[in-house]
């Protein structure tokens, strides 16, 4: 029976129950709350695994709770399923830039709800199990344990979005992905984001890197990958 814990964030009475009821039934320990303050407070009192986060919160906004536990380093690794009828393109970005792991639009199915939960515990199992070991690339380290880039020993802050994106390329040096495959190995299948999104990720995070960003290339009409380096 899975015990993980999720914490459910709606101020819907009707949805609340309708979701703690389905998760409840299908063992998971199940606590909610209707505002993003009661949220954040909850958070404090026990780190869940996983949020269930509508985004049209009285008082502070679901895009507001992710974002600051997202810069948290002790409630960074929270995963965050964002549950909303917010499907406009620019709010599945804002989400993603976030480092939403799903993004669910309103009305949904309890059963799909269930199944993507599924989804993002295994990637959650899946990436606690993939390898740790610190890449190091000239001038360039990547401490996957810690979450920590650094370039010339200086601490670069990345979305967590950000740093998978740079994990999953710099893991495999010369090796091409397709934005599909990046869309699939950093959110799962079917994550609701089109290939403009993708390119605008890689442009900030070559941003961010600075003089490092040169190792993010672009392969025309495929995807990116990271320079092979002798």
């Amino acid at each position: 029976m899975a015990k993980e814990k999720i914490l459910v964030v709606e101020d819907d009475t009707d949805i609340l129950e309708l979701i703690t009821f389905n998760l409840t039934k299908e063992g998971y320990q199940v606590r909610g709350v209707t505002t993003g303050e009661d949220a954040l407070t909850a958070i404090d009192e026990s780190v869940p695994h996983i949020i269930i986060l509508d985004l049209m919160l009285p008082g502070v906004d679901g895009l507001e709770v992710c974002r600051q536990i997202k810069r948290d380093s002790k409630t960074q690794d929270i995963s965050v399923v964002m549950l909303t009828a917010k499907g406009e393109e620019s709010d599945i970005v804002t989400g993603l830039e976030l480092g939403a792991d799903d993004y669910i639009t309103k009305p949904f199915s309890p059963r799909v709800l269930l199944a993507r939960i599924r989804a993002v515990l295994r990637r959650r199992m899946a990436q606690s199990l993939d390898d740790k070991s610190t890449i190091h690339i000239h001038d360039l380290i990547i401490h996957p344990g810690r979450h920590e880039v650094l370039v010339s020993d200086k601490r670069i802050d990345l979305t967590p979005t950000e740093f998978r994106l740079l994990h999953l390329l710099a893991r495999r040096p010369g090796w091409v992905f397709t934005r599909y495959q990046i869309v699939n190995s950093l959110h799962g299948e079917d994550y609701p984001v089109t290939d403009r999104s993708v390119d605008v990720q890689c442009a900030g995070l070559r941003k961010k890197l600075g003089k490092a960003g040169k190792y993010i290339e672009t392969v025309r009409g495929v995807g990116y990958r990271f320079l092979e380096l002798s």
